[in-house]
């Protein structure tokens, strides 16, 4: 089953622990899908649209708990 919970700027910062300014600017600077849906003015994002967009982030990849 696919969620379908629709994620704002403050969901997405949560999920990868930044502050929403810095979701606004990646989405400013083109880092961040188009988003999914845009009601009111406002765009959201499928949690899946940011789970598999967060997985190929440069930041994420190749990180070790050593």
């Amino acid at each position: 089953m696919t969620d379908r919970r629709l994620w704002s700027y403050k969901e997405i910062a949560a999920h990868i622990k930044v502050q929403p300014d810095t979701v606004r600017s990646y989405r400013k600077h083109g880092l961040l899908p188009p988003p999914d849906r845009v009601d009111g003015g406002k765009p959201y994002w499928f949690a899946a649209t940011v789970h598999a967009w967060a997985a190929a982030r440069p930041g994420n990849r190749g990180r070790r708990s050593d």
